[in-house]
This record gives C-alpha cells, structure tokens and sequence, in this order.
C-alpha cells in the first residue's frame, strides 16, 4: 500500500518527466525521459513502475494511441529493469553508456509492434520488413538519441542523483533505496 507521501513523490516523478519532454521536444531524439527513469528507479526501486504507467498513460491522452504508444509500455519498462539489475553501480560512466545504449536500441525496441501489424497484415515476411525499414529509417535519429542520453547522463548524473536520493528516500520509509 502506497503512503500519501508516496503518491505526492509519484505524482512528482511524472510531472518532472512530463515537463522535460515537453521542454526538450524540438530537439530531434534528445530527451531526459531515460534520465529520470534510471534516477527515479535508483531512488524508489519498482514504485517507480507507478510513475512510469501514469507518464505512458498521460502521453495517450496527450498524443493519442499508437504503436508508439504500445512501445513506450514495454521499452520504459526494460530500462527500469535493467536499472534494477545494475542498481548497485555508482559510477555515472557506467549509467551513461546504459542510457547511451539504450538510446541507440531504442528504434529497434520500437520497431517490434510495426513487425506485428506488418504479420497481421501481409504475413511473416511483411511484418519482418515492416519492422525492420520503420528502425532502419530511423538510425539517424537513433544515433541522435545515444549521443544525448550519453552526454545528459554523464552531465547531471551526480548532481540529481543526490538530489533524488534526498527527495525520494524519507526517513519515513524505513528502507534503503536499494531495497525496493
């Protein structure tokens, strides 16, 4: 059961994800999205699935659905898991080549629904050609995305990993960051 405290600090993680994407959307793939999921996810551990579904839920009311959309509910939800699996790491050259990584995998994580809609509507071949021409087409952009999710990284992860692990672990909780 989540505490009020909790709730505010979730309602917190989507406005400051919300606000960065909406500050930065003119810049082609530079984003701070994957920033705030690793950080998030470093200070409240899988509560910030909570924060992560209201964000994908509030960019469909937004943006309406699409096969972007069915994206964003897996693709953010394996860099929360990765980020848990690494959770122990502290050096922000290791968080930033994850985000970098990350950035440029993220068309081809993207391309999977086009793949099935492309199987739905032609078969097999179809689907795989569908999938793999939307990432191709893409590169560039996703090469744009590695680039800043490095260099956000690498930038701000010290500063604003303190930050977030003063404002979303209270001593309230009981518990360590790391032990969510």
């Amino acid at each position: 059961m989540l505490k009020v405290g909790e709730i505010a600090r979730l309602g917190l993680m989507v406005a400051v994800m919300e606000v960065s994407k909406l500050a930065l959307a003119a810049l082609p793939n530079i984003e701070l999205v994957s920033f705030w999921i690793i950080l998030f996810t470093l200070s409240m551990g899988y509560r910030t699935l909570y924060a992560l579904y209201a964000f994908v839920l509030l960019e469909g009311i937004l943006y309406g659905v699409h096969f972007w959309w069915v994206a964003y509910l897996y693709v953010w939800t394996l860099l929360l898991l990765l980020t848990r699996l690494f959770h122990a790491q502290q050096s922000a050259l290791f968080w930033s080549i994850l985000s970098g990584a990350f950035g440029l995998c993220f068309g081809a994580l993207c391309a999977l629904p086009y793949c099935f809609a492309g199987v739905l509507n032609g078969g097999l071949q179809n689907g795989l050609l569908a999938g793999f021409s939307w990432w191709v087409a893409g590169i560039p952009y996703d090469l744009l995305h590695c680039a800043g999710n490095f260099a956000v990284m690498l930038l701000l992860y010290k500063p604003i990993r303190a930050v977030t692990t003063r404002i979303f672990t209270s001593s309230a909780d009981n518990k360590t960051p790391d032990s969510r």
